[in-house]
């Protein structure tokens, strides 16, 4: 596909499929496949020669965590299932066990990609500087610099093991790093298998002296096979192999627990020890060696992945902090909405003049910290309510909460204790918090409370007056900064009231008899969602323009799926801009011909969640029904989370994320990938003359409308296009 403008480009022409029965289970495509597939649009990234060096890095470290984490959560659960003997198909009609045969050849071409990008990396990290050596790359001052900073810095933390039976193979954590030895004493040839377990708390890499300007550094394994005569006095090393472990992270919970928070301490400690689900391994290991690990970890030969390369990938993070600025992207400064400065940072006055919308991470995260900070120490603030699914260890957004408290606000914190691998950074905030005075509530026990609420109530006169924040990510002030997310500042009564009803019912199981300005999940979001998508069908069906323009990170909800292949059909114009998983076919004849699926990758994260609907005049349009959510469209989010759908109302933040956030990713095409009806991704192409839209690059270099003092829906900045 060509550089074409997405947003304004005519729908392409429908594919017929030979085969495909649009009734059956083959118009889905299947999950955990859509999942890897956005993870090999991340790893593209790595090649990318536009993106700069230690950028590429950073996104192969990302492909590689993400794939760690795919194998910890969804390949750990369907490995149960079959274990189970569970044989329920997936919504693409596919049993575990054959999702579990795609993923495994996938996955193994995928870490294959991953070490040869490693390779394409290398001589251009040497060229800028930076030089990843090998044992035999290193010379005489080089063993003179190692032989004490070995002794001092890393010795210590050394726990060398023989393996035999006085001394049983250790149990290995999740992501642990090990060498496994075959060592022969030098004084009569004597035969030792041992066990090297390479410690998380010292870094991957060594940096070694530099020579003619150059940042040299060596991976821990490789310099700890250079040192093995330390380590093992009077052995040698005859073989080794390096291995890395993943273990099931799934947490199993006693619905009945009468203590939740220590519920989840024990399920943490039982998670540790979970069953290894993958083992990475150095290829050409000694048989000896690899049987050994294998029969002490209990895995057979499909779980095992040999790696040419070097072994968790995801550690080379690590050197993107040694190279210069010019090898990372430009700095970028969030900017401070101006309406905030034209009341002398008072967030309250600036709220009070009309709804306003912030989007970060283009404009600073820090209106949100400062939002409850102010209120912390506000005398006029009587309560505070917030939601935390997740946060930052050191979190000010948690400091300015137990300032209130202490301060003798109420102060109410909603904690999720089921965020996944946020579980005991939850604990301990629920802890700080309880000390501090707060109220400390951990909603449904089958439910995650997802959504991103926060209120303060304020006496201003003779009257409480309720501001409320919505966003669409969380009180994570450093994912912030990546991410991009909106924050929706109100003090609109109804919207207050909404915000109230969701916290009683999550704290108190009082289930909202009926909501004003908002819709919530489990409840009645999905229902929102499926009668605005059957509104559009029905203007469809009366010529009218129908249109549906929506972004989200994943869309698998099978009904909703169905919905927009009823709409389609109608006639509906449906433009998805999907940064993850997608289980949509798009533009297939008889189904989709009229959606298209774009996923957007590059500088920050895609991660507001908006749709838009034509309401009858085709999109944009004042009379447009705009919303942003918490939510993706996936059956956990939409029937098994609380969640939000805020629908806007106030005319400058409706043009704001319709006409410019929405028109904006919908117009990208120097960072987007178009989905095909048979599921893969094609990048956008350009010749060298075209000109290409950078929706990052357009987003920080243009102020957003709702945080300027007097902007107005007429405002919206015309999308020109410049070169990328």
């Amino acid at each position: 596909m060509t550089g074409t403008d997405f947003l304004n480009s005519a729908f392409p022409a429908p594919v017929a499929v030979e085969g495909l029965d649009v009734t059956s289970p083959d118009r889905f495509f299947n999950r955990e496949l859509s999942w890897l597939a956005f993870n090999w649009r991340v790893l593209e990234e790595a090649s990318n020669p536009k993106v700069p060096l230690l950028e590429r890095v950073r996104f192969l470290a990302i492909s590689a965590n993400n794939l760690d984490e795919f194998y910890s959560v969804r390949v750990a659960g369907l490995r149960e299932l079959v274990i189970e003997g569970n044989r329920t198909p997936s919504a693409d009609g596919r049993t575990p066990a054959e999702q579990l045969v795609l993923i495994d050849e996938n996955a193994r071409w995928l870490l294959e990609r991953q070490d040869a990008v490693l390779d394409e990396l290398r001589p251009l990290m040497h060229a800028a500087g930076i030089s990843v050596l090998s044992g035999r790359d290193m010379n005489k001052d080089d063993d003179a610099f190692m032989e004490q900073y070995f002794m001092s810095n890393i010795f210590p933390v050394l726990s060398p093991l023989a393996i035999d039976p006085a001394h049983p193979f250790p149990f290995i954590p999740d992501t642990g790093l090990s060498l496994a030895l075959q060592l022969k004493r030098s004084s009569d040839g004597r035969s030792l298998q041992a066990l090297l377990p390479i410690p998380s708390q010292i870094e991957r890499f060594v940096t070694l002296p530099e020579v003619n300007g150059q940042t040299r550094v060596i991976a821990m394994e490789d310099l700890l096979i250079e040192r093995i005569g330390e380590i093992f006095p009077g052995y040698e090393a005859v073989g080794h192999c390096t291995f890395r472990v993943l273990r099931d992270s799934d947490l199993e919970v006693e619905e009945e627990a009468e203590d939740l928070v220590r519920e989840f301490e024990s399920a943490l400690k039982r998670r540790r020890r979970g069953e290894v689900v993958r083992l990475t391994m150095s290829a050409n290991a000694p048989e000896k060696l690899r049987g050994l690990v294998m029969d002490a970890l209990e895995v057979n030969e499909t779980e095992v992945i040999e790696i040419t390369g070097m072994l968790g990938l995801s550690d080379i993070s690590e050197l993107v902090e040694m190279g210069g600025r010019e090898l990372l992207w430009p700095h970028f400064t969030p900017r401070v909405p101006e309406r905030v400065q034209d009341h002398d940072g008072d967030l309250f006055a600036a709220i009070r003049q009309k709804d306003m919308l912030l989007h970060h991470p283009y404009e600073t995260f820090d209106m949100v910290v400062r939002f409850l900070s102010r209120a912390a120490r506000d005398p006029d603030v009587v309560a505070i309510k917030q939601t935390l699914y997740r946060t930052s260890n050191e979190s000010p957004i948690v400091d300015a909460l137990c300032e209130a408290a202490e301060n003798g606000k109420s102060v109410t914190a909603l904690v999720e204790l089921k965020a996944r691998f946020d579980e005991a950074a939850n604990i301990r905030q629920s802890r700080k918090l309880e000390r501090a005075g707060a109220h400390v509530v951990y909603g449904f026990i089958n439910y995650k409370t997802h959504a991103k609420i926060s209120t303060i109530v304020r006496r201003e006169g003779k009257k409480l007056v309720t501001y409320t924040h919505f966003g669409t990510g969380n009180y994570h002030p450093i994912t912030a900064k990546f991410y991009t997310d909106l924050s929706l500042f109100t003090c609109d009564p109804a919207l207050g009231r909404d915000a109230t009803r969701v916290f009683n019912y999550v704290g108190g199981y009082a289930q909202p008899l009926s909501l004003e300005n908002l819709s919530i999940a489990p409840l009645s979001l999905k229902s929102q969602l499926l009668a605005n998508i059957q509104a559009e069908i029905a203007y469809a069906k009366e010529g009218k323009p129908a249109e549906i323009w929506a972004k989200m990170n994943s869309l698998i909800e099978p009904d909703v799926i169905d919905a927009l292949y009823e709409a389609s059909q109608a006639g509906v114009k449906i433009s998805l801009v999907i940064r993850g998983i997608c289980g949509l076919r798009p533009g297939i004849e008889g189904l989709s011909e009229n959606i298209r699926v774009k996923s957007v990758v590059g500088r920050f994260l895609e991660h507001s969640r908006i749709v838009c609907f034509g309401n009858g005049r085709g999109l944009p349009s004042k009379k447009a029904r705009v919303y942003m959510s918490s939510a993706d469209w996936m059956g956990r989010n939409l029937n098994r989370r609380v969640e939000t759908l805020v629908e806007i109302t106030n005319r400058t933040v409706h043009a704001q994320v319709m006409s410019q956030i929405m028109a904006a990713n919908l117009a990208d095409t120097a960072q987007s990938w178009v989905l095909r009806p048979d599921g893969s991704y094609a990048r956008q192409s350009f010749s060298e003359d075209e000109q290409t839209f950078n929706c990052h690059r357009f987003f920080m270099e243009n102020p957003s409308l709702s945080g300027r003092g007097s902007a107005g829906a007429g405002d919206v900045p015309e999308l020109t296009h410049s070169k990328d």
